[in-house]
């Protein structure tokens, strides 16, 4: 698998306008953007077409093949729109009720498994991801994973009576920001960075 037609497509955009778009900042001279996701700053070398953490605890460490798919997915389709503040599920987006299902289902099993029974270490982890607190379920937060795309995570806690139960929640926007695959992808490694998070407590 390789990213190459993504890039010849971000290489194509004028840079300062896409910057924009997408909420990030493009350094003309050095035809790089600087773009956070999931708290993580990254640059996106346009010249080498490289991408690259510029993280103080790992600076210069290559982006893993799913981080540079999503950070050029997300350069490339970005729009400047307000966030809507209403938040819906995948399948109320556009295209979402056929998309997500089967083999690109949500990762809320996961969620659930790791979450379930301690909703609070989803709070604890919180302030590693610039994630606000929300008052849904037994325990929520907004994150946003790169610019103009926040995500919702809510965890009801499991009991003798109910299982545990998760669910993503999107902005309306979403879907504007980029592709319902990229998307997808978007989340897995955001919920993969929380409970990671977790692990490393």
């Amino acid at each position: 698998m390789s990213n190459e037609g993504l890039w010849e497509k971000l290489q194509k955009l004028d840079g300062a306008e896409t910057a924009q778009r997408a909420k990030c900042e493009y350094l003309s001279d050095k035809q790089h953007y600087i773009i956070i996701l999931l708290n993580i700053e990254y640059i996106v070398d346009l010249i080498d077409k490289k991408i690259y953490s510029n993280d103080d605890d790992s600076p210069q460490k290559p982006a893993p093949f799913l981080e540079e798919l999503c950070l050029l997915a997300y350069l490339i389709n970005a729009k400047e729109i307000p966030i809507a503040n209403k938040l819906v599920r995948a399948e109320v987006l556009p295209g979402g009720q056929f998309f997500f299902r089967g083999i690109h289902k949500l990762p809320v099993e996961k969620l659930e498994k790791t979450f379930g029974e301690h909703p609070q270490a989803l709070l604890d982890v919180a302030e590693q991801f610039n994630a606000q607190k929300c008052e849904f379920g037994d325990a929520s937060i907004s994150l946003y994973i790169l610019p103009r795309l926040p995500l919702t995570i809510v965890i009801w806690r499991g009991c003798e009576e109910f299982q545990a139960r998760a669910s993503v929640l999107f902005d309306q926007t979403a879907a504007s920001q980029m592709p319902l695959d990229a998307l997808l992808v978007s989340v897995n490694l955001a919920v993969d960075s929380l409970i990671k998070a977790i692990i490393k407590e």
